[in-house]
């Protein structure tokens, strides 16, 4: 690398809670092969950097953790919250379930967010002793605050501020266990140590309790790689089930990018319907009948198959960015339809047999339908088959619209006129065996 920055031990935004030691490289040109490489598959470098133990590696970008702490609180694409009150059983719990999503295909970067293990310090006052050398225990608490935190006894003026003037042990006083124990405590009789009227030990604690809706959690954290997101939670959630039982009051929570997408999901069951009623209300008030509406509306389904083979043929999952794809092209096959069913209704009201205004309005069309799918097919083309960074996001959006933009200028121009002639004829001969029916009725009234 040509320059190397490392921040060890603490994170520099307040609000991380995680100790980290950043790496940050800028590689020359000839590295960024190699360095695109490892961006779309970070396991080839993780691989040889799970030798050193204890120690969790893990490649993303500032921006990402950034988006990902907003979206669900932990810096993952994906995490596991296990909401429970005791730190020690949520901690056995994270890690029986770390144990069973390493056994599920296509996850990734599995970690846990690990709680325990900070030492910590505890001094805790024998109210007994204190009470034999006459001193209360708010009494003790206020020397240990004053020698190791400190104790304002005046202020300094400076100006119009002012400032607290704190007093406190030098650090070889308070620095260590034994020194602390030995903090002198003023008693009627003299002054005593700490550790006459206080047990003074170590032990391990919680470095920090992540929380959420007034409950605490520990997190799991997870990528899936080389599978669909909605499969992969699917098959670890019932492995989970299975082989990982809850104590009474705790529970699991899914979030990260499988919570936006059930939200988005939720939002297009709601959108989509409302979408397709608009466009069937515009398009009867454009045809003025619910023959020809339903006629295009009916298409639709035709014009996605385009689109559907494209994601089979490259093995692309469906997420929410084919969704938003599959949603372009019905505008486009919309439009096709209004455009080619309008041009034949022109050709039939002037005069021309049914079958010649169908291949009147498919001959006349055919250029501005090959040139509006062109366009779209073409335009997004290059993002169908990028591969750089990044792209994994782009892609499906763009293979479901060439694949479409393949087959619907076809329903267009051939399933289109041919479903038009097939419903009018059927339509016609229907009002003609009416007519006939209500002629004859006439002539025998008369007779």
């Amino acid at each position: 690398m040509g320059h190397r920055v490392e921040s060890p031990g603490r994170p520099l935004r307040d609000h991380d809670q995680v100790q980290v030691a950043g790496v940050h490289g800028d590689p020359p040109l000839r590295l960024v092969t190699e360095v695109d490489r490892l961006a779309r598959d970070p396991g080839v470098a993780v691989a040889d950097l799970r030798q050193f133990p204890g120690v969790i590696y893990n490649f993303s970008q500032n921006i990402q953790d950034n988006v990902n702490e907003a979206m669900s609180g932990v810096k993952g694409e994906n995490s596991i919250k296990v909401f429970g009150s005791d730190l020690e059983r949520l901690q056995t719990v994270a890690q029986g379930i770390k144990k069973v999503m390493q056994t599920v295909p296509g996850v990734a970067d599995l970690g846990v967010f690990a709680m325990l293990g900070q030492p910590n310090l505890l001094i805790r006052v024998d109210r007994q002793r204190a009470a034999r050398h006459g001193v209360l225990a708010d009494d003790v608490n206020r020397v240990v605050q004053a020698a190791i935190g400190g104790q304002a006894v005046s202020r300094v003026l400076d100006g119009e501020r002012r400032f607290d003037l704190v007093v406190r042990f030098l650090p070889e006083y308070r620095s260590t266990t034994e020194a602390i124990r030995n903090i002198p405590v003023s008693t009627r009789n003299g002054r005593i140590p700490l550790r006459e009227v206080a047990d003074v030990v170590s032990q391990p604690g919680a470095s920090f309790i992540y929380r959420e809706g007034n409950s605490r959690y520990i997190p799991i954290k997870f990528s899936v790689r080389g599978r669909d997101l909605q499969s992969t939670i699917a098959d670890a959630n019932a492995r989970i089930s299975q082989h990982v039982p809850l104590p009474p009051g705790y529970r699991i929570r899914w979030a990260g990018e499988f919570q936006q997408l059930q939200d988005a999901l939720g939002r297009l069951m709601i959108i989509v319907p409302i979408t397709l009623l608009m466009i069937l209300c515009l398009l009867y008030g454009y045809f003025r009948t619910l023959r020809d509406t339903l006629i295009v509306m009916g298409s639709m389904p035709i014009a996605l198959a385009g689109g559907i083979l494209a994601l089979l043929v490259t093995g692309t999952d469906f997420s929410i960015s084919a969704a938003v794809g599959f949603i372009c092209v019905l505008g486009v096959v919309i439009l096709n339809g209004v455009v080619l069913i309008g041009c034949i209704n022109t050709a039939h009201a002037n005069g021309a047999p049914l079958y010649e205004s169908v291949v009147i309005g498919a001959v006349q069309r055919l250029r501005s339908v090959m040139m509006v799918s062109a366009a779209a097919g073409i335009g997004l083309l290059p993002a169908a088959i990028a591969t750089g960074i990044g792209s994994e996001t782009q892609q499906p959006l763009a293979r479901v619209v060439v694949g479409s933009m393949v087959t619907a200028p076809l329903l267009t121009l051939l399933v289109l006129p041919a479903l038009y002639l097939v419903v009018h004829r059927v339509l016609e001969a229907r009002a003609f065996k009416r007519t006939r029916e209500v002629v004859v009725e006439g002539v025998l009234a008369k007779e």
